[in-house]
């Protein structure tokens, strides 16, 4: 009998452990163009809420829904591609012009992030 309760154990985890790989395997990020795509899920979450915040919007207003489900993947809504274009200036402009390293640079000076123009409205004073 210990040795039944044993293998039930075993393949108890076994299963947590299959189904715990399967979720993350399925759960990886897709399509990614300018971020990087090794950036765990944890740091994407992160960067794409930050997003939300300084343009005041809802996941759908770059990302195509099916189904009430978020398409994350997808290239069919435009706002995506214009999305990709600002990411891409911010990283951009942030190399370019301001030194990132927090060992070298005064505390106070910021880099540019979406905020700084956006400051949570989707389309920023004069670009309506």
């Amino acid at each position: 009998m210990p040795y039944k309760k044993s293998i039930l154990v075993l393949l108890v985890i076994v299963s947590f452990i299959a189904v715990g790989s399967a979720n993350g395997f399925l759960n990886k990020a897709k399509n990614l163009k300018v971020l990087p795509k090794n950036i765990s899920d944890e740091a994407l979450d992160s960067i794409m809420q930050s997003y939300n915040v300084a343009l005041g919007v809802e996941c759908s207003f770059c990302h195509v829904v099916k189904d009430d489900m978020p398409d994350y993947a997808s290239d069919e809504n435009p706002a995506k591609d214009v999305a990709r274009k600002m990411i891409a200036m911010t990283i951009d402009i942030n190399k370019k012009y301001f030194n990132t390293d927090p060992k070298i640079h005064p505390a106070y000076l910021n880099t540019v992030r979406c905020f700084t123009c956006h400051k949570g409205d989707a389309y920023p004073q004069g670009q309506e």
